[in-house]
């Protein structure tokens, strides 16, 4: 249980007591500064403390924002302040040196409190309250009109409201939110976390997954209806969450990674399903898969490269112009046609349950790619035009992102002294990208000629990276690392008479995909990319591709060897990906990661 420390006696008639409370708190009184200093002491370190001011008058779900919202080490509003774990000695050491002003009632320490933790370097979270009240009335009068505010406000309906995201794609907004939310209220009465309802909505596709593999109509049509039922679960896990303010890290990753595990999980549905009828479509199911995971590399090293700089991120990806949000349709539209998560899945069901998987793979690619082009143009113009210098975070976390192994960085070194290194990073990369596809493209398959290019590309790669990536466009060099790993697979794979290959290196790229993804979520919490061993193990991006041409080459012409060989590297990659990310993610230093999910 957590405790609350009321920093002097409560006003009469006041329900403050009891509100405390019931959000699980061990309410204890001071009739001081110095009380409160003793009591806060007694308190043990690692608990969540709140101070609270006795006069304080507003909504319970106002102090509920403030006081139990886990993902905050310091949290406040007028009159209540919590402090976590990791705040607690920065509040002992304010509350030990900060003065009550002369004159003031000895009980208002809070705001002063508050301030004093912003100065010492712990920033205090301030949630907006919109139409709740919070506020500490100093006489009779300013009480009195301060509890009819508070009557006048639905407390029950703004909290039901802010359960929803503030900015989500019209489908989820119009035809998913209106309901998902009391489904979310309803999981909250009952006790069910959100963990369980991400679990239940990852179960639901993978058995939408299973009915789409029948290759039957009533199973498309049953697939199409359970892909858009744990959509629902999808919405419903985060508003849960903002309801009842049950955010943990562990839910973070969950929700993120089995985003990815039902998209992906479906489309080997849908490709197992075509093979049943006797139509391959895994060429189609890789490459969706391909487009998709390379278009959110994009966002991720956009957003990483200039967060800091415009300290707008999620301002910065669906727009050529800002000047377009002043026409309210615009902004839906622009919205709906980057195709994000609600209308991609609504647009996947409905067609896999009235027409084909090969139908379904090709309009979902040209979606995505029309969606890609279209953020990926504007950004390019804006990063041409962009006068602000990119910080060495930011360049720190593309480099993390590029995934650069071993080879890499020893042919950063060695192309160093020949001025290969001067390269802008995108230039580079795009080099060895291009030279790269051309070669996977253009030779046949096994031919030593694709080995020599996969050993050039490792080489730009180096060049890439051997210097910090602050060039106006070296936020495209990830995605193009992205783009030329998982094509040569690709590509390679269906260029193969190996039977099986492209189903194999479906498993191989979801694995690898898994691992970049894993790295994004790492940064955002701010502890940096995996271990340099786990990078060093997985050979990084130039390390694989160069291996998978070496593979190809040496096993040409053997039967399924291939198709054993992308299968052994897919296990392994995944093996040593998964459990380092448990590992790490289960641990009590895991980075506390709490943005709201991606909207693509």
């Amino acid at each position: 249980m957590s405790t609350a420390i009321l920093t002097g006696p409560p006003a009469p008639g006041s329900s403050l007591d009891g509100d405390l409370r019931s959000l699980g708190f061990d309410v204890r009184i001071a009739s001081g500064a110095e009380e409160t200093g003793a009591l806060l002491a007694a308190v043990p370190a690692g608990e969540r403390v709140a101070l609270v001011d006795p006069r304080f008058v507003g909504h319970l779900h106002a102090l509920r924002l403030a006081l139990t919202d886990p993902r905050f080490p310091a949290a406040g509003i007028p009159g209540a302040l919590a402090a976590q774990g990791g705040a607690r000695p920065a509040l002992t050491r304010a509350l030990s040196e900060v003065s009550v002003p002369s004159g003031a009632p000895a009980d208002d320490l809070p705001g002063t409190l508050a301030d004093a933790l912003d100065a010492d370097g712990v920033a205090v979270h301030r949630p907006p309250l919109g139409t709740l009240v919070a506020t500490v009335p100093t006489d009779a009068q300013a009480r009195h009109a301060a509890r009819a505010a508070v009557e006048a406000v639905d407390d029950e309906a703004v909290r039901l409201r802010s359960a929803v995201k503030a900015h989500d794609g019209f489908f989820t907004t119009f035809f998913i939110s209106p309901y998902s939310r009391h489904i979310a209220r309803w999981c909250a009465r009952r006790g069910l976390t959100p963990n369980q309802v991400t679990t239940a909505s990852l179960l639901t596709a993978l058995i939408a997954a299973g009915c789409a593999a029948t290759g039957e109509r009533g199973g498309y049509v049953a697939a199409g209806v359970l892909l858009l039922v744990s959509f629902v679960l999808d919405c419903t896990d985060g508003q849960l969450a903002r309801y009842a303010l049950k955010y943990s890290t562990m839910g973070a990753w969950l929700d993120a990674t089995f985003d990815r595990a039902k998209e992906y999980a479906f489309y080997a549905g849908l490709a197992l399903g075509a093979a049943r009828d006797g139509d391959d479509v895994w060429a189609l199911a890789l490459g969706a898969m391909v487009l998709m995971t390379c278009r959110h590399v994009v966002d991720f090293s956009f957003n990483e490269a200039n967060a800091e700089s415009t300290g707008a991120t999620a301002k910065t990806s669906l727009a050529l112009s800002s000047r377009l949000d002043g026409v309210g349709w615009t902004v839906w539209a622009r919205r709906m046609i980057i195709l994000p998560i609600g209308e991609r899945w609504a647009m996947i069901a409905v067609l896999t349950a009235v027409t084909s998987p090969r139908i379904v793979f090709w309009a979902l690619i040209a979606g995505c790619a029309f969606g890609a082009c279209y953020t990926t143009a504007g950004r390019v113009l804006r990063s041409l035009t962009r006068k602000a210098k990119r910080t060495d975070r930011a360049a720190r976390a593309l480099a993390d992102l590029a995934d650069s192994g071993p080879l890499a960085h020893i042919a950063g070194r060695l192309f160093g002294r020949a001025g290969l290194h001067l390269l802008p990073g995108v230039v580079a990369a795009l080099a060895g990208t291009g030279a790269l596809i051309a070669a996977v493209l253009g030779r046949p398959f096994g031919d030593a000629g694709t080995v020599v290019a996969a050993g050039v590309y490792a080489i730009f790669a180096g060049a890439a990276v051997a210097r910090p990536l602050k060039g106006a466009l070296d936020w495209l060099v990830p995605p193009l690392f992205r783009a030329a790993e998982y094509t040569t697979v690709l590509v390679l794979a269906a260029r193969s008479d190996s039977p099986g290959a492209l189903p194999a290196a479906f498993g191989l790229v979801a694995a690898v995909a898994y691992h970049h993804y894993d790295t994004v979520y790492r940064i955002r919490g701010g502890t940096g990319a995996p271990p340099a061993w786990l990078v060093r193990v997985t050979g990084g991006h130039e390390g694989r591709t160069l291996l998978v041409t070496v593979l190809a080459a040496l096993l040409a012409g053997r039967g399924d060897d291939f198709t054993l060989a992308l299968t052994a590297l897919a296990v392994a990659v995944a093996l040593v990906v998964l459990v380092e990310s448990i590992r790490f993610w289960v641990s009590a230093g895991a980075p506390a990661v709490h943005d709201e999910g991606e909207t693509a």
